[in-house]
């Protein structure tokens, strides 16, 4: 390989973590120091990446596809916790703490991922106060986001929770169509795993999407969701406070 080939090609592994929150204060000349301890995976469709229980301790970083990180409960049934794209970090409780893995991660879709050994990634840590830092900001966006979604649980009945779910998920990765009206989220779930976000069923998840759509608020497509009207979508949510609330209290 020339040399200026693989100058290019680590100009463009620094430019790829650059845009990654976990590194974007750490310098190039740092980044250069550890790019090469990554190392790239592919996962198929449906394919397992770590599963909840499991010893590994790798951190992962999505550079495409997407990735679903659900919990599963002694009976057998799924909570989804979060769906990550490019640009995520993922299995960073692991590499900290060294416990067992707390959820499963399932490629939802063909992904590409980099990986680095925890001890690697500890020892960059140790040298690198900016990357700490940057670990200690990612651990509380963690904590931020386990927050808010206990904050839905409160707040709203189950429709609410999805749909205010559904409203998160659309401003990291919805595609806009008309501008501050309709917008196309693709994060490749069936309404099986849709229902694994709020704790239902698929067949409540699929009667309330028919109920959405007619009234001309949200629509689902192969594993899309459409947002066709967010200011109405909005308000719906909104409304479902009302909704968990009203009904007789002390």
């Amino acid at each position: 390989m020339r040399p200026s080939s693989r100058q290019e090609i680590l100009a463009r592994r620094i430019a790829f973590l650059k845009q990654v929150s976990l590194f974007s204060q750490v310098s190039e000349a740092e980044l250069a120091t550890l790019v090469n301890d990554f190392h790239p995976r592919e996962f198929g469709k449906d394919e397992i990446i770590f599963r909840q229980g499991d010893t590994s301790r790798e951190l992962y970083l999505v550079v495409r596809g997407k990735v679903r990180i659900f919990r599963i409960s002694p009976s057998g049934a799924e909570t989804t916790i979060a769906i990550y794209s490019t640009g995520s970090v993922m299995g960073e409780f692991a590499v900290v703490d060294s416990e067992p893995r707390s959820a499963t991660a399932k490629a939802i879709e063909a992904t590409d991922l980099l990986l680095m050994p925890h001890e690697k990634f500890l020892q960059h840590m140790r040298h690198l106060p900016d990357l700490a830092l940057g670990m200690t900001k990612l651990l509380s966006s963690r904590v931020r986001w386990t927050a808010a979604f206990a904050e839905t649980i409160a707040q709203y009945d189950a429709a609410g929770r999805l749909l205010h779910i559904l409203l998160l998920y659309n401003e990291q990765f919805g595609q806009e169509e008309e501008a501050g009206k309709r917008y196309i989220l693709d994060l490749s779930l069936n309404q099986t795993d849709l229902a694994s976000l709020v704790g239902a069923r698929r067949e409540w998840v699929n009667r309330l999407l028919r109920d959405w759509q007619k009234r001309g608020l949200v629509a689902y497509e192969s594993g899309k969701i459409i947002i066709l009207d967010l200011p109405r979508a909005q308000a719906e949510r909104d409304s479902r406070i009302e909704a968990n609330v009203g009904g007789g209290g002390w």
